[in-house]
């Protein structure tokens, strides 16, 4: 039924308008136009998590560290490293010749500053600022990490591409409250933000950088050398599913990062288009209870969430057919490296009564519950719809609410009261990458006012993550997953709506989109 409709709407529809030696990027003359799944809101990738902007700062800013498409970190900004015989001790180096966007050299006072204000947000920044004991300058190109014990993820966490992800910025910029974005977006990547054509709700143009030197390692997912291989990138904002197929159809728009799966079939059946994938990992649904206000302050309540839920409604009416889908009940993605459903056995399946008997033991009186969503990505705003009808059946009184994508992201940071601004839950997706790890799971951190929206408060939790991070190998870690995994279906830090594959559309002459968390748009040629 979905699919017809959407393809109804669509025959309706009006279109819309290498690596080798490190050397400045030649000059192509090509605009690589997409169409991006949300717009461009929030300029700040360290203060906002939300994937438009994670997406834009992996456009202008880079990372110490970047993951190769096996989520392996590899150095990026860093000439070299070493750590001490105790491993507390770490010395990087930056590449000679990096620069910002206003002509300054990136010295080790600007990466200071930046990592500083990531830890105070991000949740693997956050567990590597518990283990830091200091970062000292040795001089303009060369730091210190020093820590209180070891931990030998530092590589993986510096270079990490999900959540808050650990921009390099102006020390100027860096420096600010890490709590408030930013509006600068100055970095020292390889494309440069063009604020003066930048439309709100229409627009979003990044040109390439000149001046960007890249590595001479070929391209392997973040990592490696980010040759830009087209003149400038144009984000086209078109939140309506049947004028973004048309617009791809037509050759308007080169790459659709985010096509309904329902429309998938559609589009591909057009020479000229390919429907493909470029995650390794399946990305995770979840709907996300606010922890600060009650009923969801207690845990009864989130656990009627879990009861309350079918998984398949949630993901068909989101997805559409199940070849795209599939029921997990795991916070860290099944098949993934730490997918277990330890402890999460009895939400298989719906049990509305013992739901019930929970919203009542929750000391729930039936106060409105402010649920925030949109359909400027439809599959988040039809989940929020099965959420509204599931959770009344048990007598959650539900207030939906719909506006578009970007305020709805704005308001996830806002700490105030439910009601029209601030909120009770939201339906959302995240990427599978993000997920699977408890070091990067955004929803799963539980260190209260440096956790994600929701701003979820466990100590255990918090123990239990640190457990992860101490194992001293990967049998003592997968058991330590498991134990962690047990306690979060007790305390459910979020419901878990299952997993699902996110395609992407491009035409035919267009060639290079790397496997990663995230879509990259460098490498990518248009012949």
């Amino acid at each position: 039924m979905i699919r017809s409709r959407l393809a109804a709407a669509l025959i309706g529809a009006t279109a819309l308008l290498l690596t080798g030696a490190a050397q400045a990027q030649p000059a192509p003359k090509t605009v690589l136009r997409v169409a991006p799944h949300a717009d461009l809101k929030t300029l700040d990738p360290v203060a906002a998590s939300v994937l438009i902007t994670r997406m834009h700062g992996l456009m202008i800013y880079e990372t110490l560290f970047a993951w190769d498409a096996n989520l392996q970190p590899k150095p990026q900004m860093v000439e070299s490293f070493s750590t001490s015989d105790d491993k507390l001790s770490w010395s990087f180096t930056l590449r000679p010749g990096l620069k910002f966007h206003d002509g300054q050299p990136v010295k080790t006072r600007d990466v200071i500053a930046s990592l500083k204000r990531w830890m105070a947000r991000d949740t693997i920044g956050g567990k590597l600022g518990e283990y830091t004991e200091a970062m000292t300058a040795v001089d303009d190109r060369t730091f210190q990490l020093k820590l209180k014990k070891p931990m030998a993820l530092v590589p993986f966490a510096l270079g990490s591409a999900v959540g808050n992800i650990p921009a390099i910025m102006r020390e100027s910029d860096a420096t600010s409250d890490p709590l408030k974005p930013i509006s600068e977006a100055v970095g020292s990547g390889p494309f440069l933000f063009n604020r003066a054509e930048w439309r709100s709700g229409a627009k979003v143009v990044y040109d390439r950088n000149p001046d960007y030197v890249p590595r001479s390692e070929p391209a392997d997912g973040l990592a490696g050398g980010r040759v830009v291989k087209v003149d400038r990138v144009e984000w086209l904002i078109m939140p309506d599913q049947a004028t973004a197929a048309a617009a791809l159809q037509t050759g308007e728009i080169d790459i659709w990062e985010q096509p309904s799966q329902d429309l998938a079939p559609v589009i591909a059946a057009t020479k000229e288009v390919k429907v493909e994938r470029y995650a390794s990992l399946p990305d995770q649904a979840l709907l996300r209870p606010n922890h600060l206000y009650p009923p969801f302050d207690n845990p009864k309540a989130r656990l009627a969430l879990a009861y309350a839920t079918d998984q398949a409604e949630f993901l068909a009416g989101g997805f559409g057919d199940e070849e795209w889908w599939q029921r997990c009940n795991s916070y860290f993605i099944c098949g993934g490296p730490n997918g277990t459903q330890a402890g999460a056995e009895s939400f298989a399946k719906p049990d509305l009564a013992r739901a019930k008997q929970l919203l009542a033991e929750s000391g729930y009186k039936g106060e409105p519950l402010a649920l925030m969503s949109s359909m400027d990505i439809p599959p988040i705003g039809r989940m929020a719809e099965v959420a509204a009808d599931s959770l009344r059946k048990v007598g959650f009184n539900i207030d939906l609410q719909f506006s578009d994508w970007g305020t709805v992201a704005t308001r996830q940071q806002n700490r105030g009261a439910p009601g029209r601004s601030g909120w009770n839950l939201f339906v959302t997706t995240i990427p599978g990458a993000t997920m699977q790890s408890p070091l990067t799971n955004v929803g799963t951190n539980m260190a209260c006012e440096k956790a994600w929206a929701g701003w979820a408060c466990d100590a255990q939790t918090e123990k239990l993550r640190g457990a992860v991070v101490d194992a001293p190998d990967d049998a003592a870690r997968k058991a330590a997953v498991e134990t962690l995994h047990r306690h979060l279906a007790e305390v459910q830090p979020y419901r878990v709506l299952g997993q699902f594959v996110q395609p992407y559309a491009r035409r035919a002459n267009v060639t290079g989109v790397l496997a990663a968390p995230v879509m990259l748009f460098w490498n990518i040629e248009k012949k």
